[in-house]
């Protein structure tokens, strides 16, 4: 695999032929009358479809812990759902919608690439069809709510100094992470000090993934807490307290619907939703996979980050919400990464280096063992490069052998479904060598502390948790108000095992700090903050936003 010989991501998504949406639509057995075109190459799709007994298997795409020198586990994903339909197999992918700001930060966009991509790329990676603007402007006027609650007398008793709720916008953007809002005189609103979260990480986008339907997701959007009453048996204060929940609703009702795209190979894509995986729970929507799961005999969907965010996630948030039996999983690695893992630094991945390939290795068992022990069985998909030596691809295979799990070798972003069709087959004969034992690996009636204490032992490998006195008092809290008995979403660093991002490979001999934790009523689960993990993030000192532009023929240039 090389990066001279394939063109790049938007002049491969450029030069395609889309098919129109009906015809896509079609092929899941759906009429132009069962679908709304957003123009000829997009759709929404009817929630009816989300309560339609499912038919198809579900197939998780996860990956070792991510590295800058990639691993492609949207690629992946995409070029899998594109190799089971070149051998016969109706699959459906299942996959969530890009934030812009990553987009204008890092990444540049979130489509997949090369030629495993989903279409039409430069409307999903931007405006799409509206989600996240509906998201932002539900969480906004929630926002606003509350402020104007607070100046007209506060009748709910909400105390100015214990709001939890934040304002929101999808950029990163570092100089809105604290500031102080409600300055310029009584008729400007309540001084208080204010923060502000990218939109992956709202609530309202992670009860837009977990809503079962609309009625659900009113009950949802009305659970939200914003704060808590003064005093020593403060009460906490919802949306509904503000009578905010029908406005919110009414802004959302579209949003909740499932898109339809297309793969670069013609193949049905539903992108749906888009919470992070290192600071929410990292997974579609559950209505899409719902959807999908109805109209597909194979699902491929995928989560994000590692094994250790999103899969963990995945498993005990997503599923246990929505009732859902994944068949099978993949954990996508590249031996770039492997050796990154056991050492080498990033100017010198393209370089054999078994000795480092071994120390890196490990990482990869971790990552497998973490799914294994969900019940669900694995393959590991090897994002082949150029680069990547015969003895390296043989270390890599040996391993595989000798840990007991199926590896497959992929090409799927130079060569599209046909450079993925050996992963197909094997995740094929997954799904028909039995049926998973899918289980959550803790109850949710344990105490909170307790589900933290499970997920850092069990998934990260650490000897235990440790809560901060603030971290402690709010969950006696949160468990005082009844949210004791919800899943745990764990906000880490998606680059280490650890709350360390430095700390690569497997380390041994560490435990987890717990220094923030909230309840995130609506959406059903209690967030535990590690680390120095943030909610907005800030532009890089050169975003890819320098690089894109317009031309004068109006071609979008700069996408990735």
């Amino acid at each position: 695999m090389t990066t001279t010989s394939v063109p790049s991501d938007i002049a491969i998504a450029q030069g395609a032929t889309l098919r129109p949406i009906t015809d896509v639509a079609a092929d899941l057995g759906l009429t132009p009358d069962d679908i709304d075109q957003y123009g000829k190459f997009k759709a929404k799709l009817p929630l009816e479809l989300a309560t339609r007994p499912p038919r198809g298997k579900l197939v998780l795409v996860t990956a070792i812990s991510p590295t800058p020198s990639g691993e492609g586990k949207s690629t992946v994903s995409v070029g899998l759902a594109q190799a089971l339909r070149r051998i016969g197999t109706n699959a459906v992918l299942a996959i969530r919608e890009p934030s812009l700001g990553p987009v204008f930060g890092v990444k540049g966009g979130a489509a997949g690439g090369g030629y495993s991509q989903v279409l039409p790329m430069e409307d999903i990676n931007l405006h799409f069809t509206g989600d996240f603007h509906a998201i932002s402007s539900a969480h906004s006027l929630l926002s606003a709510m509350m402020d104007n609650s607070l100046q007209q007398g506060n009748p709910t008793g909400l105390d100015p100094r214990r709001i939890t709720w934040p304002r929101t916008i999808d950029m990163n953007d570092r100089a809105l992470r604290k500031a102080i809002i409600g300055l310029g005189g009584p008729a400007e609103g309540v001084p208080r000090e204010e923060r502000w979260v990218i939109i992956p990480a709202s609530e309202i986008m992670a009860i837009l993934a977990l809503a079962s339907d609309l009625e659900d997701l009113q009950e949802r959007l009305g659970r939200i807490i914003v704060g808590s009453t003064a005093g020593a048996n403060r009460q906490p204060v919802r949306a509904r307290d503000l009578k905010a929940t029908g406005a919110m609703t009414l802004l959302l009702k579209d949003a909740l619907r499932p898109n339809l795209v297309q793969t670069l190979e013609g193949g049905p894509a539903l992108v749906h939703a888009g919470p992070f995986g290192n600071i929410a729970h990292g997974c579609n929507s559950l209505v899409a996979t719902r959807a999908a799961l109805a109209l597909g005999d194979v699902v491929i969907t995928e989560a994000g980050f590692g094994s250790d965010l999103g899969a963990e996630k995945f498993f005990d948030i997503k599923c246990r919400a929505g009732g859902l039996r994944p068949q099978a999983a993949v954990v996508v690695a590249t031996i770039r990464s492997l050796k990154m893992q056991g050492g080498v630094p990033k100017n010198a991945l393209t370089t054999e280096n078994l000795e480092a390939l071994k120390l890196g290795l490990p990482h990869l068992q971790h990552h497998v063992r973490n799914v294994q022990q969900f019940g669900v069985p694995v393959v590991v998909a090897v994002n082949r490069f150029l680069s990547d030596t015969p003895a390296e691809i043989a270390m890599v295979t040996e391993y595989a052998e000798h840990i007991g799990v199926r590896v497959a070798y992929t090409n799927v972003w130079a060569e599209g479904g046909a450079g993925g069709e050996e992963l197909a087959r094997e995740v094929l004969a997954l799904l028909e060598g039995g049926v998973a034992d899918f289980a959550p690996i803790y109850d949710v009636s344990l105490p909170i502390r307790s589900k933290a204490e499970m997920i850092a032992r069990k998934v990260y490998g650490a000897d235990g948790v440790d809560f901060t006195p603030a971290a402690g008092r709010q969950i006696d809290y949160l468990e005082s108000i009844g949210m004791g008995e919800t899943p745990v979403c764990m906000a880490k660093t998606q680059y280490s095992l650890t709350d360390d991002a430095t700390r690569l490979g497997t380390p041994k001999g560490f435990r987890i700090t717990v220094n923030e934790v909230w309840g995130s009523a609506g959406a059903g689960f209690v967030v535990c903050k590690t680390g120095d993990i943030m909610t907005m993030p800030g532009l890089s000192k050169v975003p890819a936003a320098e690089g894109m532009s317009v031309s004068r023929d109006g071609v979008i240039e700069g996408l990735s």
